[in-house]
């Protein structure tokens, strides 16, 4: 291959570009990102970056040292792949040939229809919306966050650490029950009960009030709950609109096999956007995981490298963390098919346990809260055993 394009200026994408280099590819090196920034880490955007406490500096992912001999191409972004010409498509009107192509194009965040143009109110996922927020958080006030999940908790957490007053509005009955099981996903958010932060589930919201800027939430049971500032946590969206029309199969993002090649030859897909298979769950899964975004390009890399020659293993089981109020929680696996969950270790009431997930007696994933050490042994295990 003499030039591969790498579209996706995120940690996944500059995890394909390391992996590249590193795997002797000697070739040009395209990296396209739609943002104006380098690489930087998203997971302090919503903790320490918001509570002022790292700078900008503090989120670079290269190193001062690292030279990738990278063609750079920023503030960019692809709108079209035509593979008749290998050619990516940019919004300036420039056509990137290429010989390979690695997508990663991440996700965006999801917005609430009827909120645009309102201030106050906002979404977490780059650092341009964290600037944003950290500037409307400085001021104080009460603070409403849409969403239950983990960057709605870990906005949250800060804003109580800095003294805002925080609702935050779940519609499922139970927050975070999708990734933890109700039972688990129960004891983690009641964090926010512990530090008296209001938590108000099972109700959706209806929409936002105020003529310039936000002061209200409204909710669909007819409750109206007062607002200076709002967080819209309701998930993220795979960035793969651009791919439509380009042959690449797409479903819940590109559709990749476990090492993430995609129905095209010389196209592979990693990071938040690439819905790789999962060959224990005998489905396909999207991962938005640092980790999964940090070690998944190399195997995608390895498999463009080799023209799709290589055989495909099963990928290590994802894994996050989450720093809420004080307190750190790990998940390895996936708590979807479990048919129990125990604790085996610590209290929940006390906040520091850890918990396994079984099917069928086999564990399939781990939950710790101020478990570190002991979580992870539990993870190397079933990393091992799923390999």
């Amino acid at each position: 291959m003499r030039t591969v394009a790498v579209v996706g200026a995120s940690l996944a994408g500059l995890s394909a570009a390391r992996s590249l280099r590193q795997r002797g590819y000697d070739g040009r090196l395209v990296v396209i990102g739609d943002e104006p920034h380098r690489p930087y880490d998203r997971p302090p955007l919503s903790k320490e970056f918001l509570a002022g406490t790292l700078g900008e500096a503090d989120l670079a992912l290269e190193r001062d040292d690292e030279d990738l001999r990278a063609d750079w191409v920023l503030g960019v972004r692809a709108t079209g792949l035509d593979l008749t010409g290998r050619t990516i498509r940019l919004a300036d009107g420039r056509g990137m040939r290429a010989d390979g192509v690695v997508i990663a194009t991440g996700a965006a965040a999801r917005t609430l229809p009827g909120s645009e143009g309102l201030a106050g109110v906002h979404v977490l996922r780059t650092l341009d919306d964290a600037r944003a927020l950290r500037e409307e958080l400085t001021r104080g006030g009460r603070l409403v966050v849409i969403g239950g999940g983990f960057i709605g908790a870990e906005v949250a957490s800060t804003a109580y650490a800095l003294g805002l007053d925080v609702t935050v509005v779940e519609a499922a009955p139970t927050p975070l029950a999708g990734p933890l099981g109700e039972t688990m996903g129960r004891i983690v958010s009641a964090l926010h009960a512990d530090h008296g932060v209001r938590l108000l589930c099972g109700v959706g919201v209806k929409g936002l009030s105020g003529e310039h800027r936000v002061d209200a939430v409204l909710l669909e049971d007819g409750r109206s709950v007062p607002a200076d500032i709002v967080v819209v946590g309701v998930g993220a969206r795979p960035c793969v609109e651009w791919l439509e029309g380009s042959g690449v199969t797409l479903g819940n993002g590109v559709k990749c096999g476990s090492d993430g090649r995609t129905n095209v030859a010389g196209v592979v897909a990693v990071g938040d956007c690439a819905n790789w298979y999962d060959p224990r769950a005998k489905d396909h899964r999207r991962v938005e995981h640092w980790t999964g975004a940090l070690e998944r390009p190399d195997t995608a890399v390895a498999t463009l490298l080799a023209y799709g020659a290589t055989q495909p293993g099963a990928p290590r089981p994802p894994y996050f963390w989450s720093d809420q109020y004080g307190v750190k929680i790990q998940f390895v696996g996936h708590a979807l098919g479990a048919d129990s969950v125990t604790v085996e270790e610590g209290s929940a009431d006390d906040r520091s346990f850890l918990a396994v997930y079984r099917r069928a007696g086999s564990p399939v994933a781990v939950l710790g809260m101020n478990q570190p050490r002991l979580f992870t042994r539990w993870r190397k295990q079933l990393s091992a055993a799923a390999a």
